[in-house]
């Protein structure tokens, strides 16, 4: 149950951040090398939108393509309010945790699938903030449950090439600075370097 409240809490504080994108920053640089700022926003939004159908059982075939293309429109922040909505909505029943999702590697279970919408959120969420020149502040709970997810699955999304080789981080940093290390970001980013 606490994936499900700290995962809402997360994909509410994605939203949050878009709310305040300047209206000079969508074309701004972020930390992912080939996107700007909405591009990244356009992906987690499209998560966000994917993981309706899925959640509810519906088929990779099924979805199709329908969550292609610009998901943010002429006012994005209204967007992607509107798609957490409908993201957490879709976890609303603990029951969803048990469920097998279909995704492109195959059925997972509805828990595993959560943990790497928990990520998305949280590494992208960082991604945004440090690209908008926002303090990072990234729910406390989400980056202590996402760490102990992601350390049972580094090899298998770095031998992918899902996530960059780990950044060397200070011995004294924070679980924080830890965890965007570990996906790839250097904790000392910032638009202009």
């Amino acid at each position: 149950m606490e994936l499900l409240t700290t995962y809402r809490r997360t994909v509410a504080g994605f939203a949050d951040l878009v709310g305040r994108v300047g209206a000079d920053r969508w074309s701004g640089a972020t930390p992912c090398a080939d996107w700007d700022v909405r591009t990244l926003v356009n992906h987690v939004v499209g998560e966000e939108c994917w993981s309706v159908p899925l959640f509810d059982g519906a088929s990779l075939a099924e979805v199709g393509d329908r969550f292609s293309g610009d998901l943010l429109g002429a006012d994005p922040a209204a967007s992607a309010r509107d798609a957490a909505d409908q993201a957490c909505r879709a976890v609303a029943d603990p029951a969803v945790l048990d469920r097998t999702v279909e995704l492109s590697a195959g059925p997972t279970p509805g828990r595993e699938y959560l943990h790497q919408l928990l990520a998305e959120h949280l590494v992208h969420g960082w991604d945004l903030a440090v690209a908008i020149g926002v303090e990072p502040r990234l729910d406390p709970a989400g980056v202590e449950e996402c760490a102990r997810w992601f350390a049972r699955h580094t090899s298998l999304y770095r031998d992918s090439g899902l996530t960059d080789p780990a950044v060397p981080v200070r011995p004294e940093a924070g679980q924080q600075d830890r965890l965007v290390a570990g996906f790839g970001r250097d904790p000392g980013w910032r638009p202009d370097s």
